[in-house]
């Protein structure tokens, strides 16, 4: 978080950054905290400072309800992926971006 503001700023539209958030405790389960050693951050500033930004991203998320209406919120644009955990368990995982790049 303290990195992403000056990666968005020293890039403008050229480029893209990357992000992979922390998954967030939807539905009971605590992937971010077993999968991430920084696993606890604000989401909602997460997105708040995307949208500060005129820089390009991608980013990716789980698909939990509070993640879908920060989307909403800032206006980001959003695909839904069908994606594979690591005990094959078939989830829904979310692309995020500032402008509209699938069909």
């Amino acid at each position: 978080m303290k990195l992403l503001p000056i990666l968005l700023r020293g890039w403008g539209r050229d480029a893209a950054v990357f992000i992979d958030p922390p998954y967030t405790a939807a539905g009971g389960k605590k992937a971010g905290s077993r999968l991430y050693g920084h696993c606890s951050i604000d989401h909602a500033a997460l997105f708040a400072m995307l949208s500060e930004h005129k820089s390009n991203f991608l980013m990716t998320y789980d698909a939990a309800p509070e993640i879908i209406e920060l989307v909403r919120k800032y206006g980001f644009n959003a695909v839904a992926l069908s994606m594979k955990n690591g005990h094959h368990n078939r989830l829904t995982e979310l692309v995020i971006t500032s402008d509209p790049l699938f069909a």
